[in-house]
């Protein structure tokens, strides 16, 4: 049942994740069209973004880990 827990807990993390980044990276193109000046400021805080976006499938992943090798 652990198993069950830990692969539900990292797929829906992981569907989160990759609907989070889409939005992210759909706006950043949508804000680069829009002012094209501003391109590395936009580029950063998209990679900021993402960054912290990324950061709950991998807590995902360690709390899987151990709701599989709590036993």
């Amino acid at each position: 049942m652990n198993t069950l827990a830990a692969a539900l807990a990292v797929g829906l993390a992981a569907l989160g994740a990759s609907i989070g980044n889409g939005l992210v990276i759909s706006k950043t193109i949508e804000s680069v069209a829009r002012q094209p000046e501003l391109d590395s400021k936009i580029r950063t805080l998209m990679f900021l973004g993402v960054g912290l976006i990324e950061a709950i499938p991998i807590m995902a992943v360690v709390i899987a880990f151990i709701l599989i090798f709590s036993n």
